[in-house]
């Protein structure tokens, strides 16, 4: 009996192992065997549509973001509970350092702020931009749209306290073709929602 018992054990954790690799290449979107496409995003040219703060210097940590948002995957969100990733297609580096990096740079194309950076640069600052990443995604459970919505705090860097906060979203259609349409539907989406928060960031500081 005790054989027995350890050889059925052992079957059920063969079968356990062997699903767990399916389940992986389920949500890589079957593109392990070629190589993927990489994609970079572009930093919005924002005009700085609210007042100059020359003498405000900012710090942008790096966004936070739920697992499936922090890697270099792109996400297709097939239903409101499933969600793939476009195949054969990622990112240039992890999402959250790459919208960190074009945020900066959006802030440094408005010319309206005494200094912008990222922690570690050792920078004076006034306010903190914190920003959580809650959609970057194509979402094809509502007619294939490409979805961004970022949440941003902005924190008086000398006190702690929050001086303002709000979430902004774009979505635009991203069209049922190739990949390389639907990134730049993305890159769209990406750059309303980073004019939108350079903007309202230097009318709230």
């Amino acid at each position: 009996m005790a054989v027995s018992h350890l050889l059925a054990r052992r079957s059920l954790l063969a079968r356990a192992a062997f699903a767990l690799p399916l389940v992986a290449l389920t949500l890589a979107g079957c593109g392990t065997g070629a190589k993927n496409d990489t994609y970079d995003l572009s930093a919005a040219m924002a005009d700085g549509a609210g007042p100059a703060a020359k003498r405000s210097q900012i710090l942008v940590p790096e966004p936070t973001a739920l697992q499936a948002l922090n890697s270099e995957q792109i996400v297709v969100r097939v239903s409101p509970s499933e969600i793939q990733y476009l195949a054969r297609s990622q990112w240039s580096d992890k999402l959250p350092r790459m919208v960190q990096s074009k945020l900066v740079e959006a802030y440094e194309n408005s010319g309206k702020l005494g200094g912008v950076g990222k922690p570690g640069q050792g920078l004076a600052i006034d306010y903190q931009v914190v920003t959580d990443i809650r959609a970057f995604e194509i979402d094809s459970s509502k007619g294939s749209q490409a979805v961004v919505e970022i949440s941003a705090k902005i924190i008086n860097d000398r006190n702690g306290t929050v001086r303002a906060q709000k979430v902004f979203r774009a979505a635009v259609p991203a069209g049922g073709g190739a990949a390389d349409g639907m990134v730049k539907a993305l890159d769209r989406s990406f750059s309303a929602v980073t004019t939108q928060i350079v903007d309202w960031t230097l009318q709230s500081i």
